[in-house]
């Protein structure tokens, strides 16, 4: 990788408010125009955090302190289990039968989540750090950032606020992505399939939220 792992203060805010931005007009731009502009904001938030870090291990993409941390995996599944019972006696569990068409619906979801925990720990997270002198202040300013692009989704902003916040100090603590990544996939999967598919829209955010319709096989449920 790069070799600038400390960018200035200015550079810091620049790339911060660059970034942002285009997710926030990827999540609020209709189609065709949407897909342009994800792809834009790919590139561009993939070129600043590569210029950002000499290595993976910078990254949190390491194996130092994975086994330290697995009991956030473990606490995570467990979560996850607990809430699928929950459902199931609530009648709320609607997840794919089979193994094959789990694994079809969801891999793709699993990948968002790592993508989405080395924005939120190595864009927005690393960013703060340098612009504010408290590391507690810049993980609440990351998970701030990270929940006000779930709106305007009241349950998503709720979650991605408290699982944020808490991802954000324990990669503070053991600077591992890998659990947080996972626990992120088990978790976001959970939701999606224990919470009612319009309570939270098929966990869709900005624009799509708005435009969400519920189907027709659901409104005659």
């Amino acid at each position: 990788m790069a070799s600038e792992p400390e960018p200035g203060k200015r550079r810091c805010l620049v790339e911060l408010i660059t970034g942002y931005a285009l997710i926030l007009a990827v999540l609020w731009t209709p189609r065709p125009y949407q897909r342009a502009l994800y792809i834009l904001a790919l590139l561009v938030i993939v070129a600043i955090i590569w210029r950002s870090f000499t290595t993976l291990d910078a990254m949190g993409l390491r194996t130092t302190n994975f086994l330290r941390s697995s009991w956030i995996v473990a606490a995570a599944a467990a979560v996850s289990v607990v809430s699928v019972l929950i459902a199931y006696r609530l009648h709320t569990l609607h997840a794919p039968h089979a193994a094959r068409l789990f694994i079809k619906t969801f891999w793709g979801y699993a990948l968002w989540s790592f993508a989405q925990q080395i924005l939120l720990q190595d864009f927005f997270l690393h960013r703060l750090l340098r612009l504010l002198r408290s590391r507690s202040l810049a993980a609440v300013a990351a998970a701030l950032i990270f929940a006000f692009a779930h709106v305007p989704s009241p349950i998503l902003m709720l979650i991605t606020l408290s699982l944020g916040l808490a991802a954000c100090f324990l990669f503070l603590r053991y600077r591992n992505l890998w659990p947080l990544a996972i626990s992120h996939a088990l978790l976001g999967i959970t939701i999606a399939i224990a919470i009612p598919a319009p309570a939270i829209r098929n966990m869709r955010v900005g624009l799509g939220y708005l435009r969400y319709h519920r189907p027709a096989t659901q409104l005659h449920q």
